[in-house]
């Protein structure tokens, strides 16, 4: 449900349904004029190879364990994990499992 004013998504677990083998599959849940969430689901052993973006970003992980490389730093994200970057930095992402992940893009 979405308005000029909001939108609301009673369960967010129900915009992905089962992420297939070898996949990523990603949902806009919103775009704004400044502000962009996608929902990412990855099947274990995915990598998004090391990208940059223009704009800050937040990453939220929902569910699974992955491992995120935030410029030179390796770490391991997992249910409840948020990693907030700066416009340019490099990052990668490789799910150990199953990952949900929600991630944030201003500007």
């Amino acid at each position: 449900m979405s308005n000029e004013s909001y939108t609301y998504l009673p369960d967010i677990n129900t915009a992905l349904s089962d992420i297939p083998p070898d996949s990523i599959v990603s949902r806009t849940l919103y775009q704004g004029k400044t502000m962009r969430v996608v929902l990412f689901g990855f099947a274990a052993g995915q990598e998004l190879s090391e990208h940059t973006s223009t704009k800050e970003a937040v990453l939220h992980f929902l569910r699974g364990e992955a491992e995120l490389t935030l410029g030179t730093e390796t770490v391991v994200a997992q249910n409840g994990t948020l990693a907030r970057m700066a416009p340019h930095l490099p990052h990668t992402i490789r799910a150990r499992t199953e990952t949900w992940m929600l991630l944030y893009m201003f500007g």
